[in-house]
């Protein structure tokens, strides 16, 4: 990355065409390797799965990909039409799995709803809510995640959550997310295909992702960019305009809510300043010009990514064994003798399950 002479938004500013083509030759190494046909991307209408999706076809070619929708009962309206409009662009093979009937049968809502009114007893049908947090940039306090409820007449209330109500929110709510990702295994083991995971570098570096749910994944190939470089590289791939001058938002709660008052401490174009000011040591005072923040408020935020770090770390881990066990790796880069790669693109090993082995090539 060419750094600039002075600390700013230019500073996040790649090669795009080589980084898109960087990208795709470590998926077409990842594909090879495993003796995978292609990928599944699940469309959310969203920057991330959208960027994610073309620099697949970029990859492997429009044929080789194929998107899911998954709309719920909370999704805002417009998930949908702005989903489609990727797989419509990219010329991509796609279907809608609707996931209201599955999580309904887990108890999603209704464990989400009995969570809710603990704080909030009378909140029931025809109710809207979502989960915030307070901005770190204006104190020190400890921040404490509130429920922002509107009634069926439209009058808004904030409460603040006890552990119990927010932890059962949160456990609810992550249902959304591992049936989502279920729903991109079956499809991946059904023609032989990759899963792709789409957290972009904020996401995943500060935990915005659930273990198992988004955060499981084959491949993640927007996981160093910053949201600005993800933006930047939706432009250059075509994405539609519609989906790049979108708000960032979680689409996980019946009221509309921004990414940031969920869980980052800013707007992403200055939330990526501070932590490439931070990764790279970048003098506070740049970065506190460079954000418009003051140099207290830029130590807030530097705080808050320490924790989000620490309390986040578990996420990242792979399942702890008892036990080594020295002939199984984990990774391409560990053991790639493990994944021979023969002349023709494809591997001597067997698939990801007997069935996906028996997959066509």
């Amino acid at each position: 990355m060419t750094q600039p002479s002075q600390f700013g938004p230019d500073t996040l500013k790649i090669d795009l065409a080589a980084e898109a083509e960087r990208i795709a030759d470590r998926l077409r190494f990842y594909l090879n390797a495993t003796k995978r046909r292609g990928a599944v991307v699940a469309l959310s209408g969203g920057i991330d799965s959208s960027v994610t999706a073309a620099l697949c076809v970029h990859a492997l070619g429009k044929d080789r990909v194929f998107g899911l929708h998954m709309p719920e009962r909370a999704s805002s309206p417009d998930t949908i039409g702005l989903s489609t409009s990727v797989s419509d662009s990219l010329g991509l093979d796609s279907t809608v799995e609707e996931i209201s009937a599955v999580l309904e049968a887990v108890g999603c809502y209704r464990r989400y709803d009995e969570s809710v009114q603990k704080v909030v007893p009378e909140y029931g049908p025809g109710w809207k809510s979502k989960i915030v947090l307070p901005s770190v940039t204006d104190s020190d306090a400890f921040r404490i995640f509130s429920v922002v409820v509107e009634d069926p007449d439209g009058n808004e209330s904030r409460h603040r959550l006890t552990t119990e109500a927010y932890l059962g929110v949160v456990a609810a709510t992550n249902f959304k997310q591992r049936v989502r990702k279920m729903m991109e295994y079956h499809y991946a083991d059904r023609f032989n295909y990759v899963t792709t995971g789409t957290p972009n570098r904020l996401e995943y570096d500060q935990g915005f992702f659930v273990k198992l749910g988004d955060g499981a994944a084959d491949v993640k190939p927007i996981a160093h960019l910053y949201k600005s470089q993800v933006y930047a590289m939706a432009e250059f791939l075509g994405v539609p305009e519609a989906i790049r001058s979108r708000p960032s938002t979680t689409d996980t709660y019946s009221l509309a809510q921004s990414q940031e008052e969920f869980y980052f401490s800013l707007p992403y174009a200055r939330m990526d300043l501070c932590l490439y000011g931070k990764n790279n040591g970048i003098p506070t005072e740049q970065v506190a010009k460079a954000t418009g923040l003051t140099v207290d408020q830029v130590a807030r935020v530097y705080r808050d990514i320490d924790q989000k770090r620490r309390t986040t770390a578990y996420l990242h881990l792979q399942p702890d064994l008892a036990g080594d066990v020295p002939e199984i790796g984990h990774s391409l880069d560990a053991k790639p003798e493990r994944f021979p790669v023969n002349t023709h693109g494809t591997t001597a090993g067997a698939g990801r399950t007997q069935a996906s082995a028996r997959s066509p090539s």
